[in-house]
């Protein structure tokens, strides 16, 4: 496995990149607009392409006051590497969408579907998905690259396989869950995931520096010795859940190493397969162990934060599994999230689909 630098890792994003809007009513429109206004400037969009942004999350936010029950969006900064990109996200609880290919013809909306405007919204974006079901909700993404900075500028870089999304507590604005992620030249993933104990700045200080851990890293590594760095690092802190995980899709293999309450999954497309973490809190009192699952092909791995409930069923999901890993973590923290804790979920799959 080739070494690899700091500026590879994929974190989750700061505080000020990242911000969530309800969107109930159609005057909360114009407050997604100036927030996606104010990271759009942040990363040089200007002119035209600053105004297909502000259309496509104006779109976006309409079609949920209009249509959508619980209707939310989440606007942020996603640095991928030395690359960087605008990200729009948008869930809602119902009804959804009956023809989801018939919803991306432009002008089409029927009473009481989201429809209008998602064609607009797929040919503004560099890259964009959707998941729906009827009568459970809607999960859409859509992602604009950075400005390249003139002619000469490289290309840009595929997606990577894997995406997080995290959600602070109600009423705090720093998240206490922090994740990073990692592909290296072979095609194998680093994930990892850390739930500081508590919520606000002091678990947010114990998340961060998990992930400076990572960035710092030598690899490869195993997981358990990445965790130990981990537990060590996070003494002078009040400490977190931790889980570190390396995905080999070529082999056919995960290595898991957690502590406290993360949850692991290796998700098939109608069940999973539960991950071991140990007891106790990384920080403070840890035994690590390290263990090996076999990975079929095709399965995603899925790690969360216990801001969100085990009892989610991917049965109960027809086609989400198959999809690109951003609508997967969406789409559970929507689902199997608590408004009484910060949320995190790092979603994984093969190579392709992101």
């Amino acid at each position: 496995m080739d070494p690899l630098t700091v500026a590879d890792w994929t974190v989750s994003p700061a505080a000020d990149e990242s911000r969530w809007f309800p969107v109930e009513e159609a005057s909360a429109a114009a407050g997604v607009r100036r927030g996606i206004t104010l990271f759009a400037q942040r990363l040089g969009f200007t002119g035209e392409r600053l105004g297909q942004v502000q259309l496509a999350a104006t779109e976006a936010a309409t079609n949920l006051a209009k249509h959508a029950v619980r209707g939310e969006m989440l606007v942020r900064v996603v640095r991928n590497g030395p690359t960087a990109a605008l990200e729009i996200v948008s869930v809602d609880h119902g009804p959804g969408i009956a023809d989801v290919s018939r919803s991306r013809l432009g002008g089409y909306s029927t009473s009481g579907t989201l429809g209008l405007g998602l064609g607009s919204i797929e040919r503004l974006a560099d890259r964009s998905g959707l998941h729906s079901l009827p009568r459970i909700g809607t999960t859409l993404y859509a992602r604009f690259r950075q400005p390249a900075d003139g002619p000469a500028a490289a290309p840009s870089r595929p997606d990577p396989p894997f995406a997080g999304v995290t959600r602070p507590i109600a009423g705090e604005t720093e998240c206490g869950d922090a994740y990073a992620a990692l592909e290296t030249r072979d095609g194998a993933v680093y994930a990892m995931l850390c739930d500081g104990l508590g919520h606000g700045p002091l678990a947010a200080r114990a998340a961060h520096e998990a992930v400076e851990v990572m960035r710092e890293t030598a690899l490869p590594a195993r997981p358990a010795e990445i965790l130990e760095r981990i537990h060590r690092r996070l003494r002078p802190t009040r400490g977190g859940a931790v889980a570190v995980a390396l995905i080999v899709p070529e082999r056919g293999r995960v290595r898991y190493a957690g502590v406290g309450n993360i949850s692991g999954w290796i998700v098939h497309p109608d069940r999973r397969t539960g991950m071991i973490s140990v007891p106790g809190i990384a920080g403070s009192h840890a035994r690590v162990r390290e263990q090996v699952y076999d990975l079929p092909p095709g399965a995603a791995v899925v790690l969360h934060s216990d801001g969100l409930t085990d009892r989610w069923d991917p049965a109960a999901r027809p086609g989400l599994f198959d999809r690109e890993p951003l609508l997967i973590a969406a789409t559970l923290l929507r689902d199997a999230g608590s408004r009484h804790d910060d949320r995190s979920v790092l979603a994984v799959t093969s190579a392709g689909r992101g």
